[in-house]
């Protein structure tokens, strides 16, 4: 992973996705669970804007500040659509709000969480920003391979200044 990489800031406007979600920690991942029970049925999700599936994450407000393996968060496996018109069943709905963020753009294994330890550790304390309490997600498009080393993906960071 390179540890110079430098992200875009961009504000992106509230974004309607559908889809299912699952309460995990990084200790007890089920990030496997999630997406196997959700990659069959995307196709039932209508007036998707694109192909590209979201894997988003909410974590509490003190998540970050008392950070522990075995912390809680909820994580979900999403795509974007034009309204809530059509609902799968078993899907949800999540409307991520507008708002500022720190867009990664990761090419690498999807395994190598080195790339969260530069944003967290290096990136986010030694920019102008702070770390703002809204969804986190990784747009998975058509360059994304799971578990390949040349899969890239764009990872969003929601930022706010200091």
């Amino acid at each position: 992973m390179q540890t110079s990489i430098q992200p875009t800031i961009k504000t992106i406007p509230s974004k309607k996705l559908i889809g299912k979600r699952i309460t995990m920690s990084l200790a007890d991942n089920k990030t496997f669970t999630l997406f196997s029970g959700f990659m069959p049925k995307r196709n039932e999700i209508k007036n998707t804007i694109s192909s590209d599936i979201f894997c988003l994450k909410t974590y509490s407000p003190d998540y970050f500040k008392n950070f522990s393996p075995t912390n809680t968060f909820e994580k979900w496996a999403l795509m974007e659509v034009n309204d809530f018109s059509n609902i799968p069943e078993g899907m949800e709905t999540f409307q991520v709000p507008e708002g500022l963020y720190a867009i990664f753009h990761y090419k690498g294994l999807n395994t190598d969480f080195s790339i969260f330890q530069y944003i967290f550790s290096r990136w986010i304390p030694n920019s102008e920003y702070i770390l703002d309490d809204r969804p986190h997600f990784d747009i998975m498009g058509a360059k994304y391979k799971n578990n390949d080393p040349e899969s890239e993906e764009d990872l969003y960071i929601p930022i706010k200044k200091k």
